[in-house]
């Protein structure tokens, strides 16, 4: 495969691989450095990686806005320091047990925008270092609550002390730590038990490629075009005089059917994603980035 292709492509990470080392593999594959995930998975699980080569690396914000599906598995009545199985798990004495009508009124709670404490182990940034550098440093940060977005919070099966559930969230939402507050509301404790990621908006588990598959015939079957990275923007269709002035860096008018929008999706007459037309203050775009002028 040449150096120069760009798209994305959705990788099945197995559980105890890094996100880092799905992306090495693809860019081993595709012959190129020119390589991002669009939103890190935690080793311990497994499930859908959305990789972006080439050009399309410039466009890993817009994958990351969007909603992302789970399903997971928690074990309450015990805590520990990372939420999950990765450190040691300490069993409360006397551990209050829910029933599944108190676990699911619990959750319904949990929908909508709400305010998540990030997850001690993580890999937020806190005065430069991660957060999980300084939890096992014996001194876990004091992290500020962030606005997440919580779709669907589902109970799918309850049978003390575990439970399993099905999730559809915005990014940066930590699934550990909806167990955790979920097991808080209940007056217990919880710890991730297994996770699996199912999809990245479109990008789900049925056309992901199994880590181990990861070839440059397998890349080059399933690589997307970049379009397929904005499923959620506006589009509109450049041609004569105003592609010709956005691919140069100029302003352009875009009227959608949604009205003014911060970002749409520029494509040329025969389809292919020309950039993203950012709107400026005074309310015209720029195609920033430009996959023309690669700006």
């Amino acid at each position: 495969m040449r150096h120069e292709t760009s798209g994305v492509i959705a990788v099945d990470k197995p559980a105890g691989v890094t996100s880092r080392r799905v992306v090495d593999v693809v860019a081993r594959a595709v012959g190129t450095r020119t390589v991002g995930h669009a939103g890190t998975l935690d080793p311990l699980a497994r499930g859908v990686v959305v990789v972006c080569i080439g050009h399309a690396t410039k466009l890993v914000p817009y994958v990351q806005e969007l909603p992302k599906r789970y399903t997971a598995t928690f074990l309450l009545g015990r805590g520990s320091p990372s939420d999950d199985l990765e450190t040691p798990v300490e069993l409360e004495a006397d551990p209050v047990m829910p029933s599944r009508a108190a676990v699911e009124a619990a959750a319904a709670g949990f929908r909508g925008d709400i305010l998540q404490r990030p997850c001690d182990y993580s890999a937020v940034h806190v005065a430069g270092r991660r957060a999980y550098d300084l939890a096992r440093r014996g001194r876990p940060p004091d992290l500020a609550p962030r606005r997440v977005r919580i779709d669907q919070f589902d109970v799918t099966a309850y049978d003390w002390p575990q439970m399993a559930v099905d999730i559809e969230c915005s990014s940066g939402t930590f699934v550990r730590a909806l167990g955790r507050d979920l097991a808080a509301v209940l007056g217990t404790r919880a710890v991730m038990e297994s996770l699996l990621r199912t999809a990245v908006g479109p990008f789900t588990l049925a056309v992901a490629v199994p880590l181990d598959a990861i070839t440059p015939d397998s890349v080059r079957a399933a690589v997307q075009p970049p379009l397929a990275c904005v499923p959620h923007l506006p589009r509109v269709v450049l041609a004569g005089d105003d592609l010709d002035r956005a691919v140069r860096g100029g302003l352009v008018d875009v009227a959608t059917d949604g009205g003014a929008a911060d970002a749409v999706a520029a494509l040329d007459s025969v389809g292919d994603l020309v950039g993203i037309l950012a709107r400026l203050p005074a309310g015209r775009h720029r195609l920033r980035p430009n996959f023309h002028g690669r700006g």
